[in-house]
């Protein structure tokens, strides 16, 4: 069974940084793509990064300059550094893989940025 759990979440000012990991269990987490997504208070869940099994790394523009998608494939662990984090980047952080044609999500750890 395909786990993923995020963790890494915290309270910051305006201009701080943190990073958020999702260790992923049940799958051969090297062959496989892995996001992050997030949903802000009263808002959609909405794309954040991804990186490719092959390591290749995409991001929404609003994150673009700021965050950083990097993968571990020993410690089956994917990681997103934020830095000059702002107050719209509040959120709860979520860890996604699609696996046999599913999506799988973890629980969410929650970002506050205040400013």
């Amino acid at each position: 069974q395909v786990r993923l759990v995020e963790r890494g979440g915290d309270s910051v000012q305006s201009g701080g940084s943190l990073r958020l990991a999702c260790v992923a269990s049940g799958l051969n987490f090297r062959l496989f793509a892995m996001n992050w997504y997030r949903q802000a208070p009263e808002k959609e869940r909405e794309y954040v990064a991804s990186i490719s099994a092959a390591g290749s790394t995409n991001y929404t523009d609003s994150v673009k300059a700021r965050f950083t998608i990097s993968r571990d494939n020993v410690r089956n662990t994917v990681y997103l550094q934020m830095d000059s984090l702002k107050p719209e980047d509040t959120a709860v952080y979520y860890c996604n893989v699609v696996y046999a044609n599913r999506n799988y999500w973890g629980r969410g750890t929650q970002v506050i940025v205040s400013s």
